[in-house]
Parts: structure tokens; sequence; C-alpha cells
């Protein structure tokens, strides 16, 4: 029994040493994870230095690095030419939204207003072509909202730096879209600034000095297909004036198909400011299809100036008083007089602005005030006779492309005359 009890003891007392050992070990390992990284490698090759904390030193400087870790950090320091290009690469994050989550409604909420758009100074894109042309032309967004990861990795990745990514679902996007098929992806922007914008090379060697003044045009249908005619015909500058349809409202930002991001677009003018926006010596035209109508009926009304000729007296923006006066011969010739000239004629010999009014109430006393003292006039587009007026996109279009047309004759007229 005393050799089997010590064969028993003689069994166990290696035992231990084993369990000082690995005690030993657990006591290390929890040395090693409190201590605080010297540098941080990321799959990139990019480093990341850590500061030691008070009152600790580096155990060595960079002067006093063997030959070898210099050399192994010079291998992992990232050149310009290497710097992050794909999604993975660039580290960026997104959110998901979760259900109930209002950070979509809300948002939409706002932009959707004109009053919290103009106080909260932001605007919404919708669709991945608008949206590219809103960030080549450098404004600035805010917030992604996306269905599918695939739209945001279609953007420059530089651009996207500081903004906020939440996906949502196709369903909630489509709720708040305007687009008869929604393409998934919404941006909020800062308003853009036209002083700050960086409009494509080519729109800015064909710019003609021709300005475009809407005057009270409210519906956005129009007021889209306007500015795109304006790029296409190379505007240098669109002005509105107060009571005109808010430019960046979605509607019109629909219509314009990325005009916005070709042209200049001043909003919200008042009529004291335009002139501040004319360039040196500008004639301002008055778009005029009643012309011929008026001086037949001998005519001094202010709703003879505008898109709509119709015989019915029409209130003429808030000049209804004067009108009624008119009607009377009370206040005859209290019109500017212009000249009336045909569309066709020369009239881009000094830089020309060309004012288009809205469909109902036509241009305003202001423009027509303006014309006369720039030495402008009213630019005839004659129709057929019973025919009431043109549409105002497609009068604007007129006029901006015979513009382009008479300069580009004047110019191959001058090539003819020094050859």
């Amino acid at each position: 029994m005393a050799a089997l009890v010590k064969r028993v003891g003689w069994a166990t007392r290696p035992l231990l040493p084993v369990v000082q050992a690995w005690d030993l070990d657990a006591r290390r390992w929890v040395r090693a994870l409190r201590r605080s990284p010297v540098k941080v490698v990321f799959p990139s090759g990019q480093v990341l230095e850590r500061k030691p904390g008070p009152g600790k030193q580096p155990r060595k400087v960079a002067a006093e690095a063997s030959p070898r870790e210099q050399r192994l950090r010079q291998s992992l320091q990232v050149s310009p030419s290497q710097t992050p290009s794909t999604w993975e690469e660039s580290g960026m994050r997104y959110d998901k939204a979760f259900p109930g989550d209002k950070r979509l409604s809300s948002v939409m909420t706002i932009v959707k207003s004109r009053p919290f758009r103009e106080k909260q100074g932001k605007i919404l894109l919708e669709g991945r072509r608008l949206i590219a042309d809103a960030l080549k032309a450098g404004a600035v967004p805010k917030v992604f909202f996306f269905s599918r990861l695939e739209y945001i990795k279609e953007l420059p990745i530089e651009k996207l730096k500081g903004v906020s990514l939440i996906k949502v679902k196709f369903e909630d996007i489509k709720d708040w879209s305007d687009l008869v098929t929604p393409q998934g992806i919404m941006g909020i922007f800062a308003k853009p600034d036209h002083v700050k914008m960086t409009y494509p090379e080519t729109q800015l060697r064909h710019t003609l000095p021709i300005l475009l003044i809407c005057d009270n045009l409210r519906d956005p249908g129009n007021l889209g297909t306007i500015l795109r005619s304006a790029a296409g015909a190379g505007c240098s500058k669109v002005l509105l004036t107060k009571g005109c349809v808010d430019a960046w409202e979605p509607k019109v930002l629909r219509a314009g198909m990325g005009a916005h991001f070709q042209v200049p677009v001043i909003n919200n003018l008042d009529w004291e400011a335009v002139p501040n926006y004319l360039p040196t010596d500008t004639r301002v035209y008055v778009a005029d299809n009643c012309g011929l109508y008026a001086q037949a009926q001998a005519s001094n009304k202010a709703s003879d100036y505008g898109w709509v000729c119709d015989r019915r007296p029409l209130k003429f923006h808030k000049y209804e008083v004067e009108e009624e006066n008119l009607e009377s011969g009370a206040s005859k010739g209290w019109l500017p007089e212009l000249e009336v000239q045909s569309y066709d004629s020369d009239w881009t010999e000094a830089p020309a602005a060309v004012v288009i009014g809205g469909e109902t109430h036509g241009v305003s006393l202001e423009s027509l005030q303006l014309a006369e003292s720039t030495g402008g006039g009213r630019l005839l587009i004659p129709i057929v006779p019973g025919v009431d007026s043109l549409n105002s996109a497609m009068a604007a279009s007129i006029l901006l492309f015979e513009g382009k047309r008479q300069l580009r004759m004047r110019v191959e007229q001058l090539s003819r005359d020094r050859s």
C-alpha cells in the first residue's frame, strides 16, 4: 500500500510545474493586451503612427531605427499614385435605415417645400445622371439615399468624403420620387452658388453675349424647358425675377435635364438688382407676339405686351387700377413706348438680354421700363391670325437660337471681309 501511495505521489509531482507555466503564460497575454500599439498598418499599406501617452517615451526614435526597419517603413508608405481608388480601399461606410426610420421622410418634407428649401439652403436631386452632373460642376452633397450599393459606387469617391450615406428600401424612394420610373438614388445638396460652380469647358467656349430674363414664369415645365434651351443655345446667364417658380423645384430640375449645371442661373431677383447682372451697354428686348395686333387696335393695355392676346381685359400684375383708367382714356400713354421689330432683324449688335413673360400675365411694367432705358425694343414673332399665342418655352427657344444665328452670320461676314 505504501508503495502504491509512493508511486501515485511520484506520478502527480510533474503536474505542478505545468500549472505554474500556464499561469505565467496567461499573465503574459494579459500584459500584452494592455499594451497600446505603436503603429497600425492597414491592408492598403497606410501606416498610422500612435503618439505615446503622457509620461511615456518611445523606445526608438526615427533616427535610431535600424536599416532593416527603415527599409520596411519606406516600403509601406503609400505613394500618390497608389491612393485608394475603390470603395473597399477608401474605407467608405454607410448606414442602413431601420423599419420606421424617419430620416428620409423628414428630409423630403423640407426639400419639397420652397420656404423650407430657401431657409435650409438645400435642394433635392434625383437620378444618377443629374447627381453626376451636379458633382462634376462642384455642387456640395450632404446626404445620399440609395436602394442599391452599386448606385453609390458609380459616383466619384473623392466627392463622397464627409457625406452621409443611407441605404433604404426601394419602396421608400418610390414613395417620395417625382419620377415615373425612380432610379433608386436621391441626393440632398447645398443650394449651388453660380459664382462657385465649375461649368463645362465646352459650354464656356460656346457662350454667347446673350442673356435671358424670366419674368413671372410660374409653370415648372416651361421654366425647365427654357433653361434647357438656354444651355443649348449658349446663353451666358439666366436671371429669374421674383414671381417666377423656384428654379430648384424638383419638377423644374427634371424638365431642365441637367441645364442647371451648364448655365449660370440666378434666382429670385428684384428688378432693381437686375441691371447689376447685365454687361455694360446691354440692350434689353421684350419678347412679343402681339405687337401688330396691338398696333392695329391702337391699344396701350399692358396685357397686349405679354404672350396672351385676347380681346377680353386681363389683369396685369399689380396695375389693375391703371388698366381701368386706360379703358376710360384717363391715363393714356403711361406705358413705355418701345419700337416693335421682327425677331429676325439684327438685334444682337450689342450684348442683348431677352425678357420672356409668363403666359398668364405677360411681362411686367418693370421689364418694359428697363427695355426703354437701355435702348431696346419689342421682338415680334409673327403667328397666324386666330392663334392666341406661343408657348413661353417655344418663344424663348426661337429668340435665343435666332440670336445665335445672327451672331454666327456676323462672324462669318467679318471673316469674309478680312479675307
